[in-house]
């Protein structure tokens, strides 16, 4: 039981921070649209752009984007073509999900958290600027944003992915 009760606390933070995040980057929304605001302001009404104006909402927006992936994930929220996957049982769906998750997700996960984590430490290391720009801000904190959004995916994935097995398994839902 004791097993059990490490998993099933294992499980809800998972969810628990993908459903944090999710909730606290929305707000990234705000704070992007507002710099866009001020930039376009900025440019037209007073004719003095910023450098940081162009490529600052992008940064944001992008780290809004990847971290939030767990938490669409814990929503069922990415894309699927439900035209056969919708007729299914719920057992036949959890069994299909088992085995897309390991034929699709983990190989591409695995391949996209071996990637950023390596981008990220050489962003760090090199000190690597954004080019887009005559601010050339750093490129690292973003690299770091995409690394731990496709961390909390990754969990999340584990998580659902322990969720169809057992229900694969069992026949019932685990929590």
């Amino acid at each position: 039981m004791e097993v059990c009760g490490n998993v099933n606390t294992l499980l809800k933070t998972i969810d628990s921070v993908n459903e944090w995040m999710g909730q606290a980057v929305k707000w990234l929304v705000i704070v992007a649209a507002g710099i866009t605001c001020f930039e376009v302001a900025q440019r037209y009404i007073f004719n003095r752009p910023t450098m940081q104006g162009y490529e600052l909402p992008i940064m944001i927006a992008g780290a809004m984007y990847c971290l939030s992936w767990g938490y669409v994930h814990k929503h069922k929220g990415h894309v699927r073509v439900d035209v056969f996957y919708g007729r299914f049982s719920d057992r036949t769906k959890a069994i299909f999900d088992t085995v897309l998750f390991l034929v699709l997700f983990m190989p591409v996960i695995g391949f996209l958290i071996f990637q950023s984590w390596n981008w990220m430490v050489r962003a760090w290391r090199i000190g690597e600027k954004s080019v887009f720009t005559y601010w050339y801000p750093p490129i690292a904190p973003l690299r770091t944003f995409i690394f731990i959004g496709i961390a909390l995916f990754l969990l999340q994935g584990l998580a659902q992915f322990f969720r169809d097995v057992y229900f694969a398994v069992k026949g019932e839902r685990y929590d």
